[in-house]
């Protein structure tokens, strides 16, 4: 997905190449980040970035479902009626039109991929029940 080059003597740099698939975007929010890695039809996968004691909101999506891989740190996970705490390669699989929240409850920055399946993966697709940020829509 990227390429090497030279940009000085023995210095070597990424240089992103996108095709008809792949996206490099990353987009800053008040719990941290995200960057799409890759999207396709169907598909799209994120590598989320929470800082410690963020999380964000209680939400629900009626067209998505999401994997969650733990990459680093420490995720406590709130899906449906469930609360779990998640570590370094660990995963959960949150159900489409269900109710749910990611929050870094520890003391460095919680990193994950998230795969994102279904027919429409705008992040217009996200209903909030509850925000840290006074974003709720209910």
């Amino acid at each position: 997905m990227a390429k090497l080059s030279e940009t000085a003597p023995n210095t070597l740099t990424l240089q992103p190449t996108i095709n008809s698939r792949s996206i490099a975007a990353g987009e800053l929010r008040p719990w941290g980040s995200f960057t799409v890695l890759e999207e396709g039809r169907g598909y799209k996968i994120k590598r989320i970035e929470v800082k410690p004691g963020h999380r964000l909101s209680l939400q629900m999506h009626h067209h998505r479902s999401e994997h969650w891989i733990v990459v680093s740190g420490t995720a406590k996970v709130v899906c449906g009626d469930k609360e779990i705490l998640l570590s370094n390669n660990q995963s959960t699989y949150v159900p489409q039109c269900t109710t749910h929240r990611l929050e870094n409850p520890g003391v460095i920055p919680l990193v994950l991929i998230e795969v994102q399946n279904g027919e429409y993966l705008g992040e217009d697709d996200i209903i909030r029940y509850q925000d840290d940020y006074a974003r709720s829509e209910k």
